[in-house]
This record gives C-alpha cells, sequence and structure tokens, in this order.
C-alpha cells in the first residue's frame, strides 16, 4: 500500500476593525507544507489551538494557492464556515447558538 505525503495549509482571517471594518478581507494562506513541514504545522496548530480540519478535495484547490495569496471568493463559503465552527468550539458564538 502506498502511504501518502502528509500535507498541511494554514489560514488566517482578520476581519477589518474601526475604519476598515467594511474592507472586504480575505483568509489568506500563512503556511503550507509537505511531510516533515506539514507535520510541524500540524503540530503548531494544534498545541495554539487552532482548528484541524482534514478535507481532501479543499485541500486540492488549496494547495493550488501560494503563500501570502487571498482565497478565491469561490471558497469563501466553506472556509467561513470552518471559521463560524472554529468560534463555536472556543464558545465565541452569540447567545442561543447553544445546542
Amino acid at each position: 500500500m502506498i502511504e501518502k505525503t502528509k500535507r498541511a495549509i494554514g489560514l488566517k482571517y482578520s476581519p477589518g476593525s474601526g475604519e476598515d471594518y467594511d474592507k472586504k478581507v480575505a483568509p489568506k494562506v500563512i503556511a503550507k507544507g509537505e511531510g516533515k513541514l506539514a507535520e510541524s504545522i500540524l503540530e503548531l496548530a494544534q498545541a495554539s489551538g487552532v482548528l484541524v480540519h482534514e478535507d481532501p478535495y479543499l485541500m486540492e484547490f488549496l494547495s493550488l494557492l501560494d503563500l501570502g495569496q487571498d482565497i478565491p471568493e469561490e471558497l469563501y463559503m466553506v472556509i467561513a464556515e470552518l471559521i463560524a465552527y472554529s468560534h463555536y468550539l472556543q464558545g465565541k458564538h452569540d447567545t442561543g447558538w447553544e445546542a
């Protein structure tokens, strides 16, 4: 059996604030790697309490992006759902969202 090389991509989303609140700000690729580098990215994310999500189809799209590149609009909804889920897990949600 052929073992697949581990891959990881880190995204960062910093919504605008103050005067920049209404500006459209897309999540950016801030980390990208394969093999041992991917393992290091995952370890750092987990140690920092960052949501780690495995999705081979999403990985295929994101792997086409370069470091520092914004995600394309076609992925906004998927990434927004992951960000919302991450916030929910961290307790960063409005009242009434409780399950």
